[in-house]
């Protein structure tokens, strides 16, 4: 088990590949090639192979790892071209408020709540659809 800790800050690194380049070659060896590993309760050699199966990590970082834009309005993975994102008249700045409301189920009482959402929409649309693996692989 690795346990690989990228913490950025105010001057974090733009070139990320640096710091895990080490990693992903000891990864693509122990996936591709495997090392020689004794079994105590056997009492034998196995060739054991490894594979990443989960990053867990904030926002901003999976923006870092992955190289998809977690700023402006594409932000969001699932949505991504359908965002329902917006940009605030002042500050320019990308809002999601009242994104999420399309992922409730279709009887939810917040679909039809007009007062406490934006511009007193009622949400009707449904989620973006997913992606099948070949339509991710397309996109990368």
């Amino acid at each position: 088990m690795f346990f690989v800790t990228v913490i950025p800050g105010p001057s974090n690194p733009k070139k990320l590949n640096v710091y895990l380049q080490p990693l992903i070659d000891e990864l693509k060896n122990l996936w591709q090639v495997g090392v020689d590993t004794w079994n105590i309760s056997k009492k034998t050699n196995f060739r054991l192979r490894a594979a990443l199966m989960w990053i867990i990590s904030d926002f901003p970082t999976y923006g870092m790892l992955s190289g998809w834009g977690t700023t402006r309005k594409l932000a969001c993975p699932y949505c991504m071209e359908n965002s329902k994102a917006f940009s605030l008249s002042h500050g320019r700045k990308t809002s999601f408020f009242d994104c999420y409301r399309q992922f409730l189920a279709s009887n939810h009482a917040f679909r039809r709540d007009k007062k406490s959402f934006y511009k007193g929409r009622v949400e009707r649309s449904l989620p973006p659809p997913g992606l099948t693996g070949e339509e991710i692989f397309n996109r990368v």
